[in-house]
């Protein structure tokens, strides 16, 4: 699993939109810190909870001077839809191989869901260069991130 320290994987993906946009992480980094927030599934309770609440803060994550990301193994179309009916404005990547899910050792079931391959909740925080300055793995997918501890990493790899 990716930690503090390492240099995070390369993503290559597609943007949850209609346009259906390619998303590569290199384009990313160099202005300032990225946070990468996986999730399991769009439109479950847990994952709306902490997508809106990232929204809400999507101002103090642009004022530190950070892009966030959320990532998870739904289709652009799914991301698209979820975005619009939550407002979400900062991008959803779309990992439907599930490379960089299983790059992030981030990879999960959750059998009684159905869901085979999908991230399980967490948070890394990358510097302008791309290592890793912040990890959050949740114990249990329905757990959310604290988000204030996000903010200071961001903060922190900002400086």
């Amino acid at each position: 699993m990716v930690s503090r320290g390492d240099s995070a994987p390369r993503i290559a993906a597609t943007v949850g939109t209609s346009d259906h946009e390619d998303f590569a992480l290199g384009d990313h980094l160099g202005d300032g810190p990225v946070v990468l927030a996986f999730f399991p599934g769009a439109f479950t309770p847990p994952c709306t909870n902490e997508m809106v609440a990232l929204q809400e803060r999507r101002g103090e994550f642009a004022d530190a001077g950070a892009d966030v990301f959320g990532v998870s193994a739904d289709s652009p179309f799914c991301q698209g839809a979820f975005r619009d009916e939550h407002g979400i404005e900062f991008e959803l990547v779309s990992d439907t191989a599930g490379a960089a899910i299983r790059d992030y050792g981030v990879e999960i079931d959750i059998p009684e869901l159905g869901l085979y391959g999908v991230a399980n909740r967490a948070v890394f925080v990358l510097d302008a260069d791309g290592t890793v300055t912040y990890d959050w793995v949740a114990d249990d997918p329905t757990n959310e991130p604290d988000y204030d501890a996000v903010l200071d990493a961001v903060r922190a790899a900002a400086e």
